[in-house]
């Protein structure tokens, strides 16, 4: 319709109420004239529920009926990121790829003239996601696994034109990445200032296959979930369709802002089966301002390997509550070493926050600037304490250090342990098991500890928090733990994935 005709939805709204009330009071007008036995107080009554009920419709919030005024609003922000990455070739075919068996008379031909190999050197490889402008001058957002190792990045906009982009740094802990295009006239978009609550409704941006700008809505379905991506998950999950090259795109709110980056999706089948993973608008904001300033990341570390307090774990600790994070081993001349947390303390509280599980403890560690002081609140064998400590900066290159599993047990005298479902010798006397603790030479397939993740090469450097260093130490500490009516003892281990605590059941051994 056009001239005096047009009608905007918000004029339908109201009249749809005014309607709706009309009806009501009409209603409770008809109750006064057809029901027997009424009085005059009733009409009254009748119209007062209706002017009331009218009230609180009108006072409900005002949702859209569509997205496309927003998406009107927002689109243009949004990019497609393309990138070739130089990498060293490899064949295009393997035996795998072969459509038929091999010594069939059909593979020498196939291989011939079918698909012949790709030669040995270097390919570019073409790779392809989404991103957003954040501010007019040409500053964007993107996912640090769009962008990783590209020797050249461009980026299309929502009309068509295509730039040039650099990208001023990158945080692979967290997935994300920002680039930079020449310019100072770019539509953008602002990050939320506050989370969703789920079932809120969400739009995502991208570019799905490449097939360009592309817009689908859903909702909030949880938060804070841990996908295994890293230490410092926190994702968003949503169920608006995200695929292939949507990685780096912007999830709405119905106001049009930011509340995160799509990095992932649960798919089995590779396409979308309404499961997506955004990173949230906070994480975004605190990496995106140090990547700006000066193109890294630096974050907060105490030193510590953690692991999760299970309720076989609480009980062997003698804890109320299976909560907070369990300190498996403070690393040598960490912050945590030199405040004096040990293996077994277990850390409760930040800076008088609760601190519920390990991946709390190391995203609120994360987010703080190195050399910040903190309290942390430590159970230390059963008593509680404060300690204070001055944080230190988290290495670029921190990984657990593997050992060798192969171990040479040749002339070792084993001993068995058959209700544990172990076999173990003093790790003096097995090679390469090191000179302290006793060392797992045969698992039994079905046991106990086999159940909990017992591998051969495993080193037991503890039993009930004694350390051991003969198959008797180990004995001992388990008799010593039943005789205290213990169902539980912790077992410190230190196994290729590092030190770590596991509860086994007291038994017989």
């Amino acid at each position: 319709m056009t001239g005096n005709f047009r009608v905007s939805r918000r004029t339908l709204s109201a009249r749809r109420v005014a309607l709706l009330a009309t009806t009501i009071a009409g209603i409770g007008a008809a109750a006064l004239v057809f029901s027997p036995g009424t009085y005059p107080h009733s009409a009254l009554a009748g119209a007062a529920q209706a002017q009331n009920l009218t009230e609180k419709v009108q006072q409900l919030p005002q949702r859209p009926v569509g997205f496309a005024d927003i998406v009107e609003k927002v689109k243009p922000a949004v990019i497609s990121v393309r990138v070739k990455i130089d990498r060293p070739a490899e064949s295009s075919l393997s035996e795998d790829d072969l459509p038929f068996p091999p010594g069939s008379p059909f593979e020498r031909f196939f291989k011939r003239f079918g698909a012949p190999n790709t030669p040995r050197g270097h390919e570019q490889i073409t790779g392809q996601g989404s991103g957003f402008f954040i501010s007019r001058d040409g500053y964007a957002v993107t996912n640090n696994h769009v962008v990783q190792n590209a020797e050249n990045v461009q980026v299309t906009t929502d009309d068509g034109k295509t730039y040039t982009a650099k990208v001023i740094g990158s945080d692979s802990r967290t997935d994300l990445a920002l680039i930079k295009v020449d310019g100072d006239n770019f539509p953008f978009v602002k990050l939320a200032e506050s989370s969703p609550r789920v079932g809120d409704w969400v739009l995502a941006v991208g570019n799905p296959f490449g097939l360009g700008g592309t817009v689908t809505a859903g909702i909030v379905s949880a938060r804070g979930r841990d996908i295994g991506a890293g230490p410092y998950d926190d994702f968003i999950q949503i169920d608006a369709p995200v695929n292939k090259g949507n990685s780096g795109g912007p999830t709405f709110d119905v106001d049009g802002n930011v509340i995160g980056v799509n990095t992932a999706i649960f798919s089995p089948s590779g396409g979308s089966v309404g499961i997506a993973f955004a990173i949230p608008a906070d994480t975004v904001k605190s990496v995106v301002a140090q990547l700006r300033d000066k193109g890294t990341v630096t974050r907060g570390w105490i030193g510590v390997q953690i692991q999760a307090v299970t309720p076989d774990i609480a009980d062997g600790l003698g804890l109320k509550q299976a909560t907070g994070a369990l300190v498996s081993e403070p690393q040598k001349d960490s912050p945590a070493a030199k405040a004096g947390i040990q293996s077994g303390d277990v850390i409760t509280s930040l800076n008088d926050a609760p601190v519920h599980d390990p991946r709390e403890l190391a995203r609120k560690i994360g987010t703080m600037t190195p050399g910040t002081t903190v309290k942390l609140g430590v159970v230390h064998s059963g008593e509680s304490k404060t300690v204070s400590l001055t944080l230190g900066t988290l290495p670029n290159d921190k990984q657990a250090s593997n050992e060798q599993n192969q171990r040479d047990q040749r002339e070792v005298p084993d001993s068995d342990m058959p209700n544990l479902g172990l076999t173990l010798a003093p790790a003096s006397k097995v090679s390469g098991a090191g000179g302290v603790g006793v060392a797992v030479t045969a698992v039994s397939a079905g046991g106990v500890a086999a159940e909990h993740g017992f591998q051969i090469g495993d080193v037991i450097l503890e039993v009930g928090g004694k350390p051991v260093s003969t198959p008797a130490d180990v004995r001992k500490s388990l008799a010593e733990a039943r005789g205290e009516g213990k169902h539980t003892v912790l077992f410190r281990v230190k196994s290729n994935e590092g030190t770590k605590f596991v509860a086994l059941p007291v038994g017989n051994a």
